[in-house]
């Protein structure tokens, strides 16, 4: 899940609605031995339906609409190292570059501009791949130099087409860092490094997409102890879908901390099933809508869909911070208390941290 506006489509929602009745009325005969829990979750049921009927409708015909994106294959680079770095950014760079000339020449203005102020010279890529919605993966500050690093993990609608708005949020955390602890040692890096699902879609609401990404965040960080040391504090702050994502890559990982911020559920009941040593802990703003989606999980038609307990709530185990009144798109607004308390779990300044 994520900031992005919905998809308007023309669909006839009384179709979708039919079905959803049916569909729930199926799931309940086949659920006895669960009737005070159907009771209970109805709503929710019904809703999540919709959900997953609309999406199955609108998702194929909107995707369909899209033509692929060229842009040359990814830059071939030597592995992850201080020593290596300036080579890796600048490989990128001419590869941005590249994917610019080839938009443009592609009829897509759009996406030639993106790119082309991706191959600016200020620009510091670990990885860019423009092909088809595209990857990212920016470094903020002196990566082969920090000691405190956090690793920005995005929720849905998040493409290169949409990346300004998570390059501003890695942005906003590295100045606040920047202000907290002006003589720290601090990089953050924003983690473009999957492909997210679309908001209104049936694949925001399966682990699917977090199944596929896990992996490459793991590689990821693997990579990244190979540039800052094994002693390096790692932070991962990973936003509504991409708690998901952090969930599933969470076993054994060599993270310090895991902050979830907007978050549908991660997949598992409680901290515990996430089997890692990581600090976990979880804020949501008080206008975040995030807040109203059942967070339960239910096996339908042979898919898990949802992602289970809340994690914000006492069963689940997190340390909860205060966030204020932020909306879902707005934990990284200076002046906030989310952006104040995400800033100070990165610099490990825990006693600080303020609790809902």
């Amino acid at each position: 899940m994520g900031a992005g506006a919905g998809l308007d489509t023309g669909l006839d929602t009384g179709a979708a609605e039919a079905a959803t009745a049916g569909l729930s009325k199926e799931v309940d005969e086949v659920s006895g031995p669960r009737a005070g829990r159907r009771r209970r979750a109805g709503g929710w049921r019904r809703a999540l339906l919709a959900a997953f009927v609309t999406g199955a409708v609108v998702i194929p015909l909107s995707a369909a609409a899209q033509p692929e994106i060229p842009a040359p294959a990814p830059a071939a680079l030597a592995p992850l190292a201080p020593a290596t770095l300036d080579e890796a950014y600048a490989a990128n760079r001419a590869n941005a570059g590249e994917a610019s000339r080839m938009a443009a020449a592609d009829g897509d203005d759009r996406r030639a501009a993106v790119d082309h102020a991706m191959a600016g010279p200020d620009r510091t890529f670990l990885a860019f791949d423009g092909r088809g919605e595209g990857q990212a993966t920016e470094v903020f500050g002196d990566l082969a130099h920090a000691d405190r690093v956090a690793v920005l993990v995005p929720g849905s609608d998040t493409t290169l087409d949409t990346y300004d708005r998570f390059r501003a949020t890695a942005l906003d955390l590295h100045r606040q860092l920047t202000r907290e602890a002006p003589n720290s040692r601090t990089a953050v890096v924003s983690w473009l490094g999957y492909r997210t699902p679309r908001t209104v879609s049936t694949t925001v609401l399966t682990a699917g997409r977090a199944d596929q990404a896990a992996p490459h965040l793991r590689e990821f960080i693997r990579q990244l102890h190979a540039v800052t040391g094994r002693a390096a504090h790692i932070t991962l702050v990973c936003h509504s879908y991409g708690t998901v994502v952090c969930g599933r890559a969470a076993p054994g990982l060599a993270v310090s901390d895991i902050a979830l911020i907007g978050s549908p559920g991660t997949g598992v009941d409680s901290v515990a099933d996430l089997r890692t040593p990581a600090r976990i802990w979880a804020g949501r703003g008080a206008d975040d809508w995030v807040g109203g989606v059942p967070h339960v999980s239910a096996d339908l038609f042979g898919t898990t869909v949802g992602f289970g307990t809340d994690p914000v709530s006492p069963a689940f185990g997190a340390h909860v911070f205060a966030a204020g009144d932020v909306g879902h798109s707005d934990y990284f607004t200076p002046g906030t208390a989310s952006l104040a308390n995400l800033a100070r779990i990165v610099l490990g300044e825990t006693s600080e941290v303020t609790h809902a």
